[in-house]
């Protein structure tokens, strides 16, 4: 009897773990889905947005609320954009197997990483701050100092920086071309499963360009409903679109940006030199510390703030706009102002206004699935307790 009870629960265990998955052959399958705000057409995806309805800024002033976006980075498939979320995650894509993009671009710090300057590859310190990328394929310009004009030639950057993720053009393909289950991924999305560098930064540009945010409350209110934003915030608003604060004219709705350079004169954390912004790329001295404006848009989630981090707050960051015209411009600096940093002199009223205009452009309902585990094998990247609700149950 007991002979046979011992075949039994042998029988049993067999059957047991021929059922339970196997995670060194489980398939992984990419979605054939769009992702939210996206409508599909001919098996790609493109946004589906009010401001679609709009015409561009032409004659419509700035800041007027009924205006059209930029063109948008748009019509890839699902599983392209699929499968660039997964190495968006992936430390696989680093020189030693610990960074992703998610490492500096973190969903729960409003796709930035809360620090001044990012951390790289052993602990070594980046140049500047992470920039958002909320809303990033609208943008026709990228870096702090405007020097990629596209998203393939911007993800070159911190891939093979020795001080970011300290990858190398072999290595990577080498990584991916070698691992389980990357040839089948890339196979469901290009149709073959060659793995080049112009499909993996294809890839993660369809991922970063599907990074949306359109549905704040202020969008809410630019769209006709008026009762979402209470008289603090509608009065914030006017002061941002007012002709004595003039930060619309940089920060343009509904982009807030206009993807101008600006130079400000914006003071470096103590004891840094200054920072010669986009002069580094252009030679050209008036552009001696000016930067890219950035976009608004979630700016509540990613503080610090400046190139260099050098605000932790926005009440800080809106203040500087009121000291003065070059009051912060280092001795024996002389820098090109921008034409609108002038004397505004705002209230402290005035400057809480445009605080609590500003946290009604935070939304992220278009927030993408978080993998919870990425197809290297090795722990995802930016995963944390507080984006747990948006994990993938799945592969």
């Amino acid at each position: 009897m007991t002979e046979v009870f011992h075949q039994v629960l042998l029988l049993c265990l067999a059957v047991l773990m021929l059922a339970l998955p196997n995670s060194a052959s489980a398939e992984w399958r990419l979605s054939d889905i769009c992702p939210a705000g996206f409508r599909p057409d001919q098996g790609r995806c493109y946004l589906q947005s009010l401001y679609g309805n709009y015409a561009s800024l032409q004659n419509s002033g700035v800041g007027g609320l009924k205006t059209g976006l930029p063109p948008l980075r748009e019509g890839f498939t699902p599983q392209q954009i699929d499968l660039g979320r997964l190495m968006f995650f992936d430390p696989l894509l680093s020189g030693d197997g610990t960074l992703a993009c998610s490492s500096c671009h973190q969903p729960s710090k409003g796709f930035a990483d809360g620090r001044g300057v990012s951390v790289g590859i052993n602990g070594q310190l980046a140049h500047r701050s992470a920039p958002s990328l909320w809303n990033v394929g609208f943008l026709k310009r990228l870096f702090w100092d405007a020097r990629a004009s596209s998203l393939e030639a911007q993800m070159e950057g911190p891939l093979y920086s020795p001080v970011e993720m300290g990858n190398s053009r072999d290595n990577l393909l080498k990584s991916l071309q070698q691992s389980d289950h990357y040839p089948s991924l890339f196979k469901q999305a290009y149709g073959d499963s060659i793995i080049s560098l112009d499909r993996i930064y294809t890839a993660i540009t369809a991922f970063e360009a599907s990074l949306v945010s359109l549905n704040s409350r202020y969008d809410l209110y630019a769209n006709g409903v008026h009762e979402v934003l209470n008289s603090d915030e509608i009065e914030g608003m006017n002061v941002f679109r007012s002709f004595v604060a003039r930060c619309a004219e940089c920060h343009t709705p509904p982009a807030f940006t206009n993807q101008q350079i600006a130079v400000l004169g914006t003071p470096e954390p103590d004891g840094q030199p200054l920072d010669s912004g986009a002069q580094g790329v252009s030679g050209d001295a008036s552009q001696r510390g000016g930067f890219k404006v950035p976009t608004l848009r979630n700016i509540e989630l990613s503080a610090p703030y400046m190139h260099s981090g050098r605000f932790k707050t926005l009440r800080e960051t809106v203040a500087f706009y009121t000291g003065g015209r070059g009051h912060a411009v280092p001795a024996g600096e002389k820098l090109s102002l921008h034409w609108h940093i002038w004397e505004p002199n705002l209230s402290d009223r005035e400057l809480d206004l445009l605080v609590a205009f500003l946290k009604t452009l935070t939304d992220e309902s278009f927030m993408p699935q978080l993998p919870s585990a990425v197809p290297s094998g090795l722990k995802a990247v930016g995963v944390t307790a507080s984006t747990m609700s948006n994990l993938d149950a799945e592969h």
